[in-house]
């Protein structure tokens, strides 16, 4: 094996490692732990959850960042400043003795975990593969295993810490700092990957000729500007895709241990075993994107990831509607089925479409821009918390959601690909 491709392959691994704990330490048990932290702290459900909500703004609202530090300061730079916000966000969860000092550890967590994770990770595997699908299928799984181990992760430290869950957050922190340095450390200068893409370029480009009309080939002979690709309906099409996974995604990991534990005690469930089963559900539906994205990773090279894209939303709506009144082991199955294979095929699908139909050197400040909707879909926990508060249940939230997701669905159903404009940046021979 030659040395750059164990490179890239040690890279891959690298990133995949970082952002299974960055997922597993936030979103991943963030939504676990919260009622332990309720219980203890005397918060309300629309206190507590809007410090989700604000986990999920400045993630969004901090997409730029790391764009303008790659550029400036490189990706080893920018990862081992993200590790370190990252850190501090957990340790001001630990040590959440006011509301206030929760909402500074979410928005920190939040600018932590854009700076650290996809970004940085999707413009590095972006530079370094001819075919993005799989490597990116690959990352996009780890974090979703992130998202099945956080549950448990949870559960086991305060278990051996007598439900200590500052103890838990605290050991977060340091493997956040760990993992982030090592990662840092395996990442190449700004040269280096500048020449690795350069040849990546060239062979994708030598592909693309031989696929003229080829929907699936991603092309470099011309590239998109940031400002062409903003005129075109397709850009906003994948952008609020994008809006509606992360809506649901922070949705379901923030209140579905929640509604499942209310719902259930309604029905006649222990509480302590209905909050057992949502979290056993949490898990399995993060289980659920892992294969999603793992299965899409080795057929997005093969098919329009368009499809991908339709078949994602289309499941999205069935999961959220099942989850809605998820009375029943089927239901359950189905919500579960539904929201993780949706939320781990539209990331996927939509950072393949963005090569795809715009090319990579605009990839970085353009997949920024598609991260900006974090800051909006990050509402989600807070509108279902006030709902919650006010109608006594989190079940017209999640049929509000599967409303606005069809209307994606359908959008999605017909997009085609852009029509490239004149003046795209031409890429010489």
């Amino acid at each position: 094996m030659a040395a750059t491709d164990l490179r890239r392959i040690s890279l891959l691994a690298g990133f995949s490692l970082l952002l299974f704990l960055i997922t597993a330490s936030t979103y991943g048990s963030l939504g676990v732990v919260l009622p332990a932290m309720i219980g203890e702290l005397g918060w309300s459900f629309e206190k507590a959850f809007l410090g989700f909500s604000v986990l999920g703004v400045f993630t969004g609202a901090s997409s730029w960042l790391p764009a303008i530090l790659i550029r400036r300061i490189g990706v080893r730079g920018t990862l081992l400043l993200g590790s370190a916000v990252l850190g501090a966000g957990l340790l001001g969860f630990a040590g959440s003795e006011s509301i206030v000092r929760y909402y500074v550890g979410a928005a920190l967590c939040g600018i932590g975990f854009q700076m650290a994770a996809l970004i940085p990770g999707t413009h590095v595997l972006s530079a370094l593969y001819r075919k993005r699908a799989l490597p990116f299928g690959i990352y996009f799984t780890s974090g979703s295993l992130g998202g099945v181990a956080g549950p448990w992760m949870a559960l086991a430290i305060m278990g051996g810490a007598d439900n200590d869950w500052r103890t838990y957050w605290l050991v977060q922190a340091v493997l956040a700092c760990v993992v982030g340095v090592i990662c840092a450390a395996m990442v190449g200068g700004s040269r280096w990957l500048a020449e690795a893409a350069q040849e990546v370029d060239v062979a994708v480009e030598q592909e693309a000729r031989k696929a003229p009309d080829d929907a699936r080939v991603y092309r470099t002979s011309h590239e998109w500007t940031v400002k062409a690709a903003l005129r075109t309906p397709q850009f906003y099409m994948l952008v609020a895709a994008y809006f509606t996974h992360l809506l649901t995604g922070v949705t379901v990991a923030s209140v579905s241990v929640s509604h499942i534990g209310e719902i259930g005690v309604a029905a006649g469930m222990a509480a302590a075993a209905a909050a057992a089963v949502g979290a056993k559900m949490l898990s399995l539906e993060s289980l659920m994107q892992t294969l999603a994205r793992l299965g899409g990773g080795f057929i997005g090279d093969r098919i329009d990831p368009k499809w991908l894209l339709v078949g994602a939303q289309a499941m999205l709506v069935a999961g959220l509607l099942a989850l809605a009144s998820a009375t029943t082991v089927p239901l359950m199955l189905l919500y579960a089925v539904g929201t993780g294979v949706g939320f781990g095929l539209t990331v996927l699908a939509v950072t393949v479409l963005l090569l795809n139909y715009y090319g990579r050197r605009s990839n970085l400040e353009l997949f920024s821009l598609t991260c900006l909707v974090g800051a909006v879909s990050a509402a989600g926990p807070f509108i279902a918390g006030a709902m919650r508060d006010r109608l006594g249940s989190f079940s017209p939230t999640f049929q509000l959601f599967a409303a606005t997701i069809a209307v994606v669905f359908v959008a999605a159903l017909f997009m085609k690909p852009p029509i490239p404009p004149a003046d795209m940046i031409d890429v010489p021979d």
